[in-house]
């Protein structure tokens, strides 16, 4: 006797099965999970036509994608302008419109003609003072404009040595017209003004674009250094000097006393020694950077600044007129990066890295730079010359004017530059305009001059005012702190630049002390 299977139907992964009624033995083992004939048929044709449209689909998919622009990392890039060649038509329309401060040429000959004229003082000192501003800020642009032409590293190198242009000239005209608080206080300024002012706002600056930003530790260091290598050098003299006289005061008995004229001469021998030595390790320092460790130093080390959070508002700067404009473009999920698109936003995304364009020829380059040199020494004088003026009035004293007012308008060049590329996230450059600036002068400018002075018989040494000398030592300790573990932000720029203003209103009270007068070393 058979009996009749019921027929049923199951789906099992996706695919219909058709179980098939066929009669069965009463006593007949059959295995009931095999398939049967008809539902192996039925299987493999369903499979098939899945098969095709999976295929179909994938390839509508293609064509889809193939219609659509390809997604770009965060934005798109700048199409490269390497075709264009400057000419010299456009690069004397481009050294006028580079930046707005162009307008404040026109004091130049404004200063001239009070100074030929004999006129006030005052006048003379506010025009040329005006005038150098712009002067140096085109220094600076065809600095930029050079070091696009030689690397990075040698260009970092000619940013520093002709951003310090204005100090080397207005303290070689001090010296020769033996106004030694001008040399030492413009000079010692310039360090101060380079570590913490400008300094500070490119970190303040960088910091309202970025949580908090990176940059090398091993230069950091070096840079540490450096400067305390100038401290040394700049507190050994004040202390010999106070050392000798505190045990000269320390009894009565006067016939053991060191004169102010051995004194003096010491002082004089030890300075142009000590002046000799800063300038060779200055000359090691510049074989370390750019022969033996020059690839080490431009090795990237992993770390990356921190955008804000998305939503979080931020500052945004002005861009300067040479920047180049872009359309703004919206950023979309498929061109963030995945392990960003939930953190960042398109406000907290930094700007692309423009591609540098040279915009200025080599002859055009090098002509701006000779000019703007040469108006630069000849207004220079002219301030110079008008500082005793100013002196005279009472309202501010020498120390006052070369520690504070000319270093301001000197680093000028400075100042833009390294403000301009930390807002673009290139700290380490920035710290190398800034901080390799100081270091500069520190390690070089001050000696050299010290050097300059002993060949033309002036007797220039580097004992330094003692409270000019405890405030490098401060500004060297604080910026040590500020740079050790590699990454800033808004704050700590914000400390910086306020340790420069304390300064600056301290020394505004500050009446000075020339210890080289105290020891009866003149100028002549």
């Amino acid at each position: 006797m058979f009996d009749v299977g019921q027929t049923s139907t199951s789906c099992e992964g996706g695919s219909t099965k058709a179980v098939v009624a066929i009669p069965q033995r009463h006593g007949d083992k059959i295995d009931r999970n095999s398939p049967t004939t008809s539902e192996l048929s039925f299987s493999s044709t369903l499979t098939e036509k899945v098969t095709g449209l999976e295929g179909e689909i994938a390839q509508l998919r293609a064509d889809f994608k193939s219609l659509l622009p390809a997604p770009q990392e965060h934005r798109p890039k700048k199409a490269p302008a390497n075709d264009w060649t400057p000419t010299t038509r456009s690069s004397l329309i481009e050294i006028v419109r580079c930046s707005p401060l162009n307008v404040l040429l026109a004091f130049i000959p404004i200063g001239w003609a009070l100074y030929f004229t004999n006129q006030s003082g005052l006048a003379i000192f506010v025009t040329t003072f005006i005038s150098i501003i712009p002067l140096a800020q085109l220094i600076g642009y065809g600095t930029e404009e050079l070091a696009l032409r030689v690397g990075p590293t040698l260009g970092g190198l000619l940013n520093a040595t002709l951003g310090n242009a204005v100090e080397l000239i207005v303290a070689i005209i001090a010296l020769a017209q033996c106004k030694l608080t001008i040399v030492q206080s413009s000079l010692m300024g310039s360090i101060l003004s380079n570590l913490l002012l400008v300094l500070g706002m490119c970190f303040f600056c960088g910091g309202t674009r970025f949580a908090d930003q990176a940059f090398k530790q091993v230069q950091s260091q070096m840079h540490s250094t450096l400067l305390v290598l100038s401290v040394i050098a700049v507190l050994l003299p004040g202390a010999f000097h106070f050392a000798v006289l505190w045990r000269n005061q320390a009894d009565n008995n006067t016939s053991d006393d060191v004169s102010n004229l051995v004194q003096s001469s010491a002082i004089l021998k030890m300075s142009r020694g000590v002046a000799v030595i800063l300038l060779v390790i200055y000359g090691c320092y510049l074989f370390f950077t750019l022969y033996s460790h020059e690839q080490f130093l431009q090795m990237e080390d992993g770390e990356k600044s921190t955008p804000y959070p998305m939503g979080m508002k931020r500052i945004h700067w002005p861009r300067p007129l040479h920047w180049g404009r872009r359309p703004a473009l919206p950023v979309t999920d498929s061109q963030r990066d995945p392990e960003q698109a939930e953190v960042t936003s398109t406000a907290s995304l930094p700007e692309e890295e423009e591609e540098e364009v040279r915009k200025l020829t080599l002859p055009v380059t090098v002509g701006l730079l000779v000019i703007v040199t040469v108006l630069v020494g000849v207004t220079s004088e002219f301030l110079v010359d008008s500082i005793d003026s100013v002196v005279a009035t009472g309202a501010l004293s020498e120390e006052w004017v070369g520690l504070i007012l000319i270093p301001i308008i000197g680093n000028a060049a400075e100042h833009v530059s390294a403000v301009t590329v930390a807002i673009k996230d290139k700290v380490d450059l920035a710290i190398n305009i800034a901080v390799g600036s100081s270091i500069q002068i520190a390690v070089f400018l001050i000696p050299f001059i010290t050097v300059i002075a002993w060949i033309m018989g002036k007797n220039l040494t580097m004992l330094f005012d003692p409270f000019e000398s405890i405030s490098l030592f401060l500004a060297v300790m604080v910026v040590s702190y500020t740079v050790q573990d590699g990454r800033s932000n808004w704050l700590e720029g914000m400390v910086l630049m306020c340790v420069y203003v304390i300064l600056a209103l301290c020394f505004f009270f500050y009446p000075g002390y020339d210890p080289t007068t105290f020891l009866g070393i003149t100028c002549t």
